[in-house]
C-alpha cells in the first residue's frame, strides 16, 4: 500500500507532535507516523515542562505558534517561575502537569489539525531517490512517499534498557526499539553515535511519610508559558522535598560492580547535567546528601516522580537505599530505575534549517540531535516542521539568529560545535540573555511567525493590542512629572532616598527599592494607566517596567548583537578551500572543511578556530 504527503514525519514525542502540527498548520500534507497513538507526545521521564533556559524555550514556541505552552498550561498541576531573586534575564517558568492529561491534549490538537493525518506504524527503512529523501517504509510493509521526511525518533533507534546487568531492547519501557532505521540513514554517510541517558524509580505516594519531608508549594500569580491560554484550570498540588544520606550511600555503593555505567557495560555518553544518583557518589565523594524532589505525576493517581534519583543499579539495590530515607522507609514502587542507550546522528552534518546536508529534503530534530529534554525537542521539532514547509512550497528556510531566541542559540551551537554528550539548554550557553527574556518572546517572534504563516491572526492581533498598551505605559512614564511633596514622605517609608527636585515617573521606577505595582498606589493616574488594557493587565505592566529598569542593559546588549550582525552578513560558503589554506592551523582547515560554515560569524563559533583564523580570511576577501 502507498500513501502521498508533503511531510512525513517519523515519531510522535515532543519534537514530532511540534513538527507535524507546524508543517500542517502551514499547508502542507502531513503524515505523523508513531508507534503507539495513545502515547502522543509521552513524557518519558519527569512530568514537567520548563526549567532555566527550557522555560524560554517554551515560551518562545508558544510565540511562534507552536502548541507546548498552550498544553502546558492546560495540563499544569504545578507551577513556579524560578530565579526570581536574580534578574529578569534569567527568570524561567516551570510547570508540573497532569502525564495522562498531556498527552489526550497533544492527541485532542493533532486529531483537529486540518492536513494533519496519523498512522500508527513503525518506520523501517527511509527511501531515498537522487540524494533526496523520498519516503519511507513500514514494518508492516506501507510505503509512505513524500517530499521530504522529518526524523524525530528519540531514544527509539536500536535503544537498549539496563537494570543492573540485566539488558532489554526497547526505546522506552514496555515499548520496541526500533532495530533497522539508523542503518537505513547511515548508509547515504550520514554519521551516527551512542547516546546514553535515564530516569528514576516510580513511587507509590500511599507509602510515602510526608510528615518527613518538606512541602514545596506552586504558584498562584499571573504568569504562565502560552500567551494566550486561560489562567490555569487545573487544581494545583504541591512537591515534596528530602535529602539522602550516608546510609543511602553506602547502600548503593554497594551495588556498583553491578552498576552498568562502572562495570563496563555502557560505552555511550551520558547527561552531565541530570547525572544517575550513582554518578552523584562518585562524583562528589565527599557529600553527605543529596536532594530529592517528590513530584506528583497527575491528579488521579498515587504514582510520584522522584526527581534526583535516576539510577541503573539493580532494583534490590535501588528499593534498599530508598528505604533508608526517614520519608520513604516503607516505599513501594511501581517501577525502578532504568538507563537506555540510543542512536543519535552527528548534528554537525545539518543545516541551521536543521535539513541534512547531505540528503536534500530530510530533517532531523529533538534527541536523534544528541539533545536531552521536552522542551530542547519541541523547539527543534518546530523549526524542522516549518522548514519541511516552506522546503515543500519552494521558500527560504526560516533560520533564527543567536539573539533572537534560545532556539537559535541551540541550533547554531549544534550545527557549529556538535555534541560530545546530551546537549541541555541553560542560560549560560546565550550571550544574549538580556534580549532572550522569558516576557518578551512574543515581541521577538510573533510577528515573524504570522508573516511565515504559522502565527494565527487572532495571535498576531492580540501582540500588536500588547504592543500598543506597553508602550503607552512607557510614553505615559516618561512624560509624567512627579513633584517632591507629593512622594517624599511615601519614599522616606519605602527606605529610598527622597526627590530634591522634580523628576519624571520614569526615573522613580529605575530606582531597584521601587516597582510599577508600589508606585501605582501613590499615582494614581499609573494606576488609571495600568488598569487601561482590557486583557492581562499585570503580564503589561511587567513587560512595561521591565523594559524601563533595564533599557540601559538592553540598548547595551542590542548594539553587541548589531557588531556580531556584521560576521553574521558575510557569507563565506564555498568561497574557500580550507584543505589549501596553509595560513590557517591544521585544526581550523580541518574543522572548516567539516563544518562548512555558512557565515563568518558562524566560523567564528566553532571550536579551535581562532580570532587570527577569522582575520586570514578577512583578509583573503579583500575586508
Amino acid at each position: 500500500m502507498k500513501m502521498e504527503y508533503d511531510v512525513l514525519v517519523i515519531g510522535g514525542g515532543h519534537a514530532g507532535c511540534e513538527a507535524a502540527a507546524a508543517a500542517a498548520g502551514m499547508g502542507a500534507r502531513t503524515c505523523l507516523i508513531t508507534m503507539d497513538m495513545n502515547k502522543i507526545a509521552q513524557m518519558s521521564c519527569n512530568p514537567a515542562v520548563g526549567g532555566i533556559a527550557k522555560g524560554q524555550i517554551v515560551r518562545e514556541i508558544d510565540a511562534l505558534g507552536g502548541q507546548m505552552g498552550r498544553i502546558t498550561d492546560a495540563t499544569a498541576i504545578q507551577f513556579r517561575m524560578l530565579n526570581r531573586s536574580k534578574g529578569p534575564a534569567v527568570w524561567s517558568p516551570r510547570a508540573q502537569c497532569d502525564r495522562e492529561k498531556f498527552i489526550w491534549q497533544w492527541r485532542s490538537a493533532l486529531d483537529s489539525t486540518e492536513g494533519l493525518d496519523i498512522w500508527q506504524d513503525q518506520a523501517d527503512e527511509l527511501i531515498v531517490e537522487h540524494g533526496c529523501a523520498a519516503g519511507v517504509r513500514t514494518i508492516w510493509g506501507a510505503e509512505l512517499r513524500a517530499r521530504c521526511v522529518v526524523v524525530t525518533a528519540g531514544t527509539f533507534l536500536n535503544g537498549l534498557m539496563h537494570i543492573g546487568r540485566r539488558m532489554v531492547a526497547g526505546g522506552r519501557i514496555a515499548e520496541p526499539a526500533v532495530p533497522h532505521f539508523t542503518e537505513s540513514i547511515t548508509r547515504h554517510g550520514i554519521a551516527s553515535a551512542r547516546m546514553k541517558t535515564g530516569t528514576p524509580v516510580r513511587i507509590d505516594r500511599r507509602s510515602v511519610h510526608f510528615e518527613d519531608m518538606e512541602i514545596q508549594e506552586g504558584e498562584a500569580d499571573f504568569h504562565q508559558f502560552s500567551f494566550m491560554s486561560p489562567q490555569r484550570v487545573l487544581r494545583q498540588l504541591p512537591c515534596w522535598t528530602c535529602y539522602t544520606n550516608r546510609d543511602v550511600h553506602e547502600t548503593l555503593r554497594s551495588g556498583l560492580a553491578d552498576s552498568p555505567l562502572y562495570n563496563g557495560q555502557i560505552r555511550s555518553i551520558g547527561p552531565r547535567y541530570c547525572p544517575s544518583i550513582e554518578t552523584k557518589l562518585m562524583t562528589f565523594p565527599d557529600k553527605d546528601q543529596h536532594p530529592l524532589f517528590l513530584e506528583p505525576e497527575g491528579q488521579e493517581t498515587n504514582e510520584m516522580y522522584l526527581n534526583g534519583f535516576s539510577s541503573s543499579l539493580p532494583m534490590d539495590i535501588q528499593i534498599s537505599a530508598l528505604r533508608k530515607i526517614p520519608a520513604l522507609r516503607d516505599v513501594k514502587v511501581y517501577r525502578p530505575g532504568y538507563a537506555i542507550e540510543y542512536d543519535f546522528f552527528d548534528p554537525t552534518q545539518l543545516k541551521h534549517s536543521l535539513e541534512s546536508k547531505l540528503v536534500s529534503g530530510l530533517f532531523f530534530a529533538g534527541q536523534v540531535n544528541g539533545t536531552t529534554g521536552y522542551e530542547e525537542a519541541a523547539g527543534q521539532g518546530l523549526v524542522a516542521g516549518i522548514n519541511a514547509a516552506l522546503f515543500c512550497a519552494g521558500r527560504e528556510p526560516f533560520v533564527m539568529r543567536r539573539d533572537e531566541s534560545y532556539i537559535g542559540v541551540l541550533i547554531d551551537d549544534l550545527v557549529t560545535k556538535g555534541v560530545d554528550e546530551p546537549y541541555r539548554m541553560f542560560t549560560s550557553r546565550a550571550e544574549y540573555r538580556i534580549l532572550l527574556r522569558q516576557d518578551d518572546a512574543d515581541a521577538r517572534l510573533t510577528e515573524r511567525a504570522y508573516n511565515l504563516g504559522l502565527a494565527r491572526r487572532d495571535r498576531y492581533d492580540w501582540w500588536m493590542e500588547k504592543k500598543r498598551n506597553i508602550e503607552e505605559i512607557i510614553r505615559f512614564c516618561k512624560n509624567t512629572p512627579v513633584k517632591p511633596r507629593d512622594i517624599n514622605s511615601a519614599l522616606e517609608n519605602l527606605g529610598t532616598t527622597p526627590l530634591r527636585e522634580g523628576c519624571r515617573l520614569i526615573d522613580l521606577i529605575s530606582r531597584p527599592q521601587l516597582n510599577m505595582a508600589t508606585l501605582a498606589e501613590l499615582v494614581p493616574s499609573l494606576r488609571e494607566t495600568l488598569n487601561r488594557p482590557e486583557n492581562r493587565k499585570e503580564e503589561i505592566a511587567e513587560a512595561a517596567e521591565i523594559r524601563i529598569k533595564y533599557s540601559g542593559y538592553i540598548e547595551r546588549e542590542q548594539m553587541v548583537a548589531e557588531k556580531m550582525h556584521r560576521l553574521e552578513n558575510i557569507k563565506i560558503k564555498g568561497r574557500f578551500d580550507y584543505a589549501s589554506m596553509q595560513q590557517l592551523s591544521t585544526e581550523a582547515r580541518q574543522k572548516l572543511a567539516r563544518i562548512n560554515p555558512e557565515t563568518l560569524a558562524q566560523a567564528s563559533r566553532i571550536p579551535g578556530i581562532s580570532p587570527s583564523d577569522i582575520n586570514v580570511m578577512l583578509v583573503l576577501m579583500g575586508r
